[in-house]
């Protein structure tokens, strides 16, 4: 053979080697890219009719959709592919059956794929990214740092929501805008904490006789209280700030504790007159009022105390509040002395009025142990509070430590500090003063990442991560000494010591204030005010309404916590917390008082559970109309943890027929009519319907009704009846309630979800499910009691992971 002949020959072979070696890999690759067998098995004899080539169904190709996962959109395609089957929304009905084993094999074949994926990713990056703290968390940190209580989150910009919580770091931003805004927050509270340390607050304590909270000018006509018989009175009207009172207006901005001796006056039939107390300016150009508290003015007098915090130069104003009474009419926007008298409406008296200056929480010697801990000082008369250290440089370098370890919410070492140290220095060198160099200090640690965020590695958390997470959960604050102390020791890693922690948190006012917290993103309590219902309308609604339906809701909440009451409450109860104006506007019989009790309920109440609280029923409304479609998307998300997608951008909006002609009932069958929308509706009207009983303000109605002038017209009589989406029918919102509560399991795991991502600051993923259905299987055995799945959740693996 000749040279070229072995040539030609050893070139072909070489070809060959390399064309087998590029097909193995090409096949390699593309297997890595198919979806695992039983999935592509049930693809290929199931959903290829409707789901291939350019006229697929709602755009989806399954034939072109590889199972490249690292491709976030590709990855979300398979998860919502995965949930239709379990669902069992695909195959559609009109299509082959797809049989349970079937089923069976691809749900575990592509949720398996996807999980050990997802969670590879996580081990690696970790599930959540940095979290920064939200206004509510960077104030009460703040105030837990310095030993102050001023208000300081509305100083900050308004935060984005993600998944409903505003913890969710993937909507998180820091323009500079907000960078701006923390460093006035920043030296805002670092100006109070300095004054209080080294001057104290002015002290004001008063006590105003009747006389003097009446108006100085008995002839004049304004809007102050008027003397009666030695009291001073405030009758029953509609005008804007009447009852306000001048005497107290706040001399420096501050808490204020009020004592106040109040008694009613005519007394309409439906008991004492329902008297609000609200604080502002009370003048045109300043027109916002803050809601302080409500009162029940009886026939014998009374004496209340209240707190408030009052910004300089606003006052209280003192009214009655319910719209239900008769009410005065007076000309010009003004009240003269006596006009009110005649008309024979309710009134209040106001005996006497005592206003004290006070700070909540620490003293001021307190405030100046968390300044400057251990450092020797001195009071002189007319300097106030002198620093006598004689080893200032020592001093400024050890309080900046401890501040440190204290604001980045771990150990530090004097490295990992230096260039804050050196500032410090700096201002002492120029100024000769610990204060000016530790005023200096604490603000640029106070504007570090290391603040501002929350330090989590990779992997499993830290002890002192995890006592983050726990604290800024529970409380919405930085770890306190105790917590700080578990985390130095290492001993945050033990479930016991955990739990233990959490219930010490929640103890007594921890607890309301966490659910108070958690419940103004989860189910919107922050938004009741966002819409204001139409007074002609709904006339017998008024804010004392509005605020106890909140009560009512953050009261059972509580008691749902440290009763470790089951999550089926939620949906279904045989008690609330009333008091004698709630219970009437709910129409219940026989509760007495201003003060909420527990009441037991009747069938007949219609009543019972959070889903038929006043406070959820005027959130979900627009405070004109309600819609079957809005509620039922909210309660499907927030209660019964049913994800809804967004409505295809094609598909517009269901609009109320106010004219009555058509019943939303109508309309919504000829909606669902639209296949691209009956797909979700077969979910979201049931708990909408369920509800249709209920108006926009959280009354019950047996029949809608239109508004022509101060008339009330009757429509169509309501049909709350239904079916879920499993087939199981109900006529009305008890038996609804029935349904719903006989598959709690549902229930706990949507409480976890989002206790979960409260809490950790990210959505739940797809390899978080099987944690969350553990937690649910877990607290089977205490009926899933509320502080059960906390427990669980702040036990388990995705809480403990970043």
């Amino acid at each position: 053979m000749t040279s070229n002949s072995q040539f030609r020959c050893h070139s072909a072979h070489i070809c060959r080697v390399v064309l087998t070696l590029l097909t193995l890999l090409v096949v390699k690759s593309a297997d890595a890219q198919a979806p695992p067998t039983a999935v592509s098995r049930v693809i290929k004899s199931h959903c290829m009719d409707c789901h291939e080539g350019e006229s697929a169904e709602a755009g989806l190709d399954l034939s072109k959709l590889d199972f490249r996962l690292t491709n976030p959109k590709t990855f979300n395609k398979w998860v919502k592919i995965h949930d239709r089957v379990r669902s069992g929304e695909m195959p559609p009905k009109d299509a082959e059956v797809l049989g349970k084993q079937a089923v069976a094999n691809f749900t575990t074949a592509s949720a398996t794929a996807l999980a050990k994926f997802q969670a590879d990713e996580f081990k690696r990056l970790g599930r959540v990214r940095s979290r920064r703290l939200t206004r509510r968390e960077i104030e009460r940190s703040l105030q837990d740092l310095l030993g102050i209580d001023i208000p300081l989150a509305d100083k900050l910009p308004e935060e984005s929501q993600a998944a409903e919580f505003s913890t969710v770091a993937d909507r998180q931003s820091m323009s500079h805008f907000q960078l701006e805004r923390h460093l006035v927050v920043v030296d805002t509270a670092l100006d109070d904490a300095f004054r209080r340390a080294f001057y104290g607050k002015p002290k004001l304590a008063k006590t105003f006789t009747a006389r003097e909270l009446a108006r100085r000018n008995p002839k004049r006509r304004c809007r102050e209280p008027e003397m009666r018989s030695g009291q001073a009175v405030v009758w029953s009207a509609n005008q804007v700030f009447y009852g306000r009172i001048p005497a107290t207006a706040a001399p420096v901005s501050g808490w204020y504790r009020f004592k106040l001796k109040i008694s009613g006056l005519k007394l309409p039939k439906t008991g004492g007159v329902w008297t609000t107390v609200r604080t502002g300016l009370c003048i045109s150009s300043a027109p916002i009022l803050n809601y302080v508290t409500a009162i029940e003015a009886t026939r014998t007098p009374k004496t209340v105390e209240f707190d408030a915090w009052l910004p300089k130069g606003h006052m209280l104003e003192i009214r009655p509040g319910d719209s239900t009474i008769k009410k005065a009419r007076f000309q010009g926007g003004q009240v003269g002395t006596g006009e009110g008298e005649p008309q024979n409406v309710p009134g209040i008296a106001l005996d006497e009025l005592t206003m004290e200056r006070f700070d909540q929480g620490f003293e001021n010697r307190d405030v100046r142990k968390l300044l400057i801990p251990g450092v020797p000082t001195q009071w002189e008369k007319g300097k106030g509070i002198l620093i006598t250290s004689k080893a200032p440089r020592q001093d400024v370098e050890r309080s900046m430590m401890t501040f440190a370890r204290r604001a980045f919410r771990r150990p530090v070492k004097k490295e990992e500090i230096k260039g804050y140290l050196q500032l410090a220095m700096d201002e002492f060198e120029k100024n000769n003063s610990i204060r000016a160099a530790l005023r200096a200090g604490y603000r640029a640690l106070l504007c570090s990442p290391r603040f501002l965020y929350l330090t989590e590695s990779p992997g499993r958390l830290d002890d002192h991560a995890i006592a983050s997470r726990l604290s800024y959960m529970l409380t919405g604050s930085t770890p306190d000494e105790q917590l700080a102390s578990l985390a130095n020791k290492g001993q945050l890693s033990n479930p016991m010591t955990l739990r233990a922690e959490a219930d010490r948190l929640l103890k007594d006012a921890g607890g309301r204030q966490f659910i108070e917290d958690f419940a103004a993103e989860w189910l919107d309590m922050d938004q009741i005010n966002f819409t204001q219902p139409d007074r002609r309308m709904f006339w017998k609604f008024d804010p004392i309404v509005q605020q106890t339906m909140l009560d009512e809701t953050h009261t059972f909440l509580e008691v749902m916590l440290q009763d470790n009451l089951s999550v089926k409450n939620l949906i279904r109860s045989d008690f609330t917390f009333l008091n004698s104006r709630l219970a009437r506007y709910y129409g219940i019989q026989g509760v007495v008082g201003d003060q909420l009790r527990r009441v037991q309920l009747k069938p007949e109440h219609r009543r019972g559970g959070v889903l038929t609280h006043g406070s959820i029923l005027k959130v979900t409304a627009n405070g004109t109309n309600t819609s079957p479609v809005v509620r039922g998307v909210w309660v499907s998300e927030r209660l019964l943890g049913i994800p809804i997608a967004p409505p295809p951008d094609n598909v517009p909006a269901i609009e109320p027929d106010i004219r009555g002609a058509t019943t939303i009932r109508q309309k919504l069958a000829k909606h669902r009519s639209l296949p691209a929308c009956a797909s979700c509706h077969v979910k979201i009207d049931a708990p909408g319907f369920a509800l249709e009983n209920f108006d926009p303000t959280g009354q019950w109605r047996d029949r809608y009704f239109r508004q022509a002038g101060r008339r009330r017209i009757p429509l169509a009589k309501i049909n709350a009846s239904y079916q879920l989406n499993d087939g199981r029918e109900f006529k009305d919102i008890q038996e609804f309630q029935t349904l719903i509560t006989a598959k709690p399991r549902r229930l706990a795991e949507n409480v976890a979800e989002k206790l979960l991502v409260y809490g950790t600051g990210a959505p739940i993923a797809f390899a978080d499910r099987k944690v969350v259905e553990y937690i649910a299987k877990q607290t089977y055995k205490d009926n899933h009691g509320f502080r059960s799945i906390v427990h669980g959740v702040i036990t388990s693996p995705v809480f403990l992971m970043k």
